[in-house]
């Protein structure tokens, strides 16, 4: 059987420490609950992303930022044992980025990121390839988003969290990931050339020029953290496409990979390679 294709991909975001409270039920406004159970780990979309398409196969590199700190340089050490080159993290003056996190028993999550050495990424040094493969969200400035466009020759948006898009960059977007209040929040999005959907439990839907050309069924599984089964299920995408797979396929498998990541307690799940995960539809 031959072996399955590699392929390379540089992923621009946000790297960040999650400290993340495990809670019976979240508080309302003015409420304590006293039932948590602290974790700490790595996360940041980007730093979600890139981890997850390294484990599924792909030759990674990290663009962003970490502070010169102890976890700072946790996560340089951290990337270095997963094989993701981090030689596109850059060194701040500021903080290392840290996300607040609560989780409840149903899995669902509220979270509070303070951005910390993402916010001073200096989109002038990036150093993307040309012609690379490139894969972004927005935890990072429009600067930095706009810089990853323009370097990249295949352009991947995940337009989270929902924000107003940096001008000229659908333009350059060869695909959209957005699940679907991201869908409802960005209008301007329904037309590009592919664009994805994701629907939670329901699974996904792909969209070209507006036009459904595939959709894949949820996966049934434990919902234990929701936290990283987006960033697992775009990076899941992105190296089905990149390799070759049918957008059928592409899109069937990241929904399984999704559903792993959502019966994993960690933003970073222990993936297995992408072939491992079946397209079922």
């Amino acid at each position: 059987m031959p072996e399955p294709t590699r392929v390379a991909l540089t992923v621009v975001g946000a790297i960040n420490v999650d400290l993340t409270a495990r809670v019976e039920r979240a508080p309302g406004p003015g409420e304590t609950v006293a039932d948590g159970v602290l974790q700490r780990g790595p996360g940041g979309k980007g730093a979600n992303q890139a981890v997850a398409a390294a484990r599924l196969g792909a030759d990674v590199r990290m663009v962003g930022a970490v502070g010169d700190d102890l976890d700072g340089r946790g996560i340089h050490e951290r990337f270095a044992e997963l094989g993701v080159d981090a030689s596109g993290v850059q060194i701040s003056d500021a903080a290392t980025g840290t996300a607040l996190i609560v989780v409840d028993a149903s899995g669902e999550n509220s979270i509070v990121v303070c951005a910390g050495a993402n916010g001073a990424i200096d989109a002038d040094a990036l150093g993307i390839e040309p012609g690379a493969a490139v894969l972004a969200q927005l935890e990072v400035s429009d600067a930095v988003v706009s810089a990853a466009a323009e370097a990249a020759g295949f352009f991947v948006l995940n337009a989270a969290p929902a924000r107003p898009l940096p001008p000229g960059v659908l333009d350059r977007a060869d695909l959209v990931i957005v699940n679907e209040t991201e869908y409802a929040q960005l209008p301007e999005v329904h037309g590009v050339p592919l664009l994805c959907v994701t629907l939670g439990a329901d699974g996904a839907r792909l969209y070209r020029h507006g036009d459904l050309v595939a959709s894949a069924p949820g996966v049934p599984t434990t919902v234990r953290n929701t936290v990283g089964a987006g960033d697992a299920f775009c990076a899941a995408l992105v190296v089905g496409l990149l390799r070759g797979d049918s957008e059928t396929d592409a899109l069937a498998r990241a929904c399984t990979v999704g559903a792993a990541a959502v019966a994993d307690d960690a933003s970073q799940p222990d993936l297995q390679p992408l072939d491992a995960y079946e397209a079922t539809r």
